[in-house]
């Protein structure tokens, strides 16, 4: 029978591996699956344990990019493309910085539902906007220095559980005048150094603080399992984004925002 410990894993992997591609947010939908899982098992929460395991699940995100992208980021490093390297290296700064001065605000959201419910309510706004707004001019060499911090900025915005930092910097990605496959590309080469970057800093933190999780062998399936399952996420998402149905994720933000904040408050009125 599998522990309880590894079926969290791997309903959380599944959790992490769509919606860490598809622009619905995975860490809201870590923070509120989490609550649900905690209230239905009575598992209580231990923050090295949960820390531990979001850091494995977006590792395993982060190679599904690697996978998915691997012609392209090889023709790239090949060609020696240097002023997109640069735009990528810019799009990251914003996140770096908001990241380091405030990551401990942020690791407090991060354990709050009602948070998590409002930020879903954000996404599902910049979804439509950045369909309503699209122009689809530019292909990935029309993405200025600009134009990549504008994009970096949308997804620094992102660390806020419940805005998705696909959603968001793919709108952004639309909102600069770039053509779809462009946008979402671009969206995925800056979550490269963004999502290893908070890994390592996480990893990091970890070992000072002398705090380790408690069963490696859960870590290691969870990564796994986000993994096979965003591969298959992103190569679903880029076919929606072709056909231009953002729509669809803004509703159902909607929905599952609304359905959060609507539970949140009921517990708070009867605590």
């Amino acid at each position: 029978m599998i522990g309880a410990e590894y079926l969290e894993a791997i309903v959380l992997g599944v959790v992490q591996g769509i919606a860490e591609f598809l622009p619905i947010s995975s860490s809201g939908h870590l923070v509120v699956c989490g609550a649900i899982w905690r209230e239905a098992t009575g598992k209580s929460a231990s923050p090295a344990d949960d820390l531990a395991l979001n850091v494995a699940l977006h590792v395993g995100s982060l190679f599904s990019i690697l996978w998915v992208y691997r012609r392209d980021l090889w023709a790239l490093a090949r060609a020696g493309d240097w002023r997109l390297g640069a735009a990528i290296v810019i799009a990251t700064i914003p996140t770096a910085i908001v990241g380091l001065l405030f990551q401990e605000r942020f690791e407090t959201a991060f354990a709050t539902p009602l948070v998590a419910g409002c930020g879903l309510l954000v996404t599902a706004c910049l979804l439509v906007l950045g369909q309503r707004l699209e122009r689809g001019e530019r292909g990935l060499a029309g993405i200025t220095a600009t134009r990549a911090a504008a994009i970096g900025a949308f997804q620094a915005a992102a660390l806020v559980p419940g805005i998705s930092r696909s959603g968001s910097t793919i709108a952004a990605g639309l909102f600069v005048g770039a053509k779809r496959d462009a946008a979402a590309a671009f969206s995925f080469f800056i979550a490269i150094p963004a999502i290893g970057g908070a890994a390592a800093l996480t990893f990091r933190d970890a070992i000072v603080s002398g705090v380790a999780p408690t069963n490696a062998g859960a870590l290691a399936l969870g990564a796994v399992v986000s993994f096979f399952v965003g591969v298959l996420a992103l190569r679903g998402l880029l076919r929606v984004i072709a056909r231009g149905k953002l729509h669809w994720f803004a509703a159902y933000c909607v929905i599952v925002g609304a359905g959060t904040i609507a539970w949140q408050l009921a517990e708070m009125a009867g605590s």
